[in-house]
């Protein structure tokens, strides 16, 4: 008897291992400071701490994945990950091919950053990252638009003279401003409806579980000091 107590102890927690659910998040890696590659090679951030952490409440397991931005919505659709989770505003455009979860970011300005004072934000040259609400915005203003598949290579289009200003969310120039090299220039720009997960149409249940667990935070008040401690310039929920 006690060697089939035993034999059905073991049963269960292998019923149970392969139970558990591994899900794949796919994110950039190179939109600090939501996310970045670390000098280990590994995925870190804001979005890192605020995933693992809503994977833990969720009770799933998670793997990280990295992907040029220009071509995330297409590898999730394709199922290269079940989830991005990549500081991507939530619009209504992208609604079209994706599911959002609730944001776990408040909407938060976009800003303009050049070399010097005086640089014609309407008429001029602007950089931007590809694919994202700044270069829709930067299209809308009139501007020509210059767009790069990175932040990094917007930016350096000012730093090389290519472009006149880049406009990025605001707390991604923070760091980039604090060097010294350019400067915050025109007004703060508000645009999308805060940052949220997306995920594929046919997986309501992961985007439930997900959505579920940010409310959790939400609700007990630890997302709130997360935001504050890795987004200085974001506002946080009320």
């Amino acid at each position: 008897m006690k060697n089939i107590l035993l034999s059905a102890a073991a049963l269960a927690l292998l019923a149970g291992a392969a139970s558990a659910e591994t899900v794949r998040l796919g994110t950039e890696g190179a939109y600090p400071p939501y996310n970045y590659i670390d000098d280990n090679g590994e995925v870190a951030g804001f979005e890192r701490v605020l995933g693992d952490e809503l994977c833990a409440r969720a009770e799933l397991t998670c793997e990280w994945v990295t992907n040029d931005w220009d071509s995330i919505i297409p590898n999730l659709l394709s199922g290269n990950y079940d989830a991005i989770i990549a500081g991507m505003s939530i619009t209504d455009e992208r609604k079209e091919k994706v599911d959002f979860s609730q944001n776990y970011t408040p909407p938060s300005a976009s800003a303009y950053a050049a070399m010097s004072e005086g640089v014609d934000l309407e008429g001029g040259i602007v950089a931007a990252q590809a694919s994202t609400i700044q270069s829709a915005h930067v299209v809308e203003t009139g501007a020509t638009l210059l767009e790069f598949p990175s932040f990094e290579d917007a930016v350096a289009a000012v730093l090389s003279g290519e472009a006149d200003a880049v406009l990025a969310d605001k707390d991604t120039l923070v760091p980039v401003v604090s060097e010294g090299e350019v400067m915050f220039v025109g007004d703060d720009v508000p645009l999308g409806g805060g940052i949220g997960m997306a995920f594929r149409k046919s997986d309501p249940e992961l985007r439930a579980k997900f959505d579920a667990a940010i409310q959790s935070m939400k609700d007990d008040g630890t997302l709130n000091p997360l935001i504050s401690e890795w987004l200085e310039d974001s506002p946080t929920f009320e």
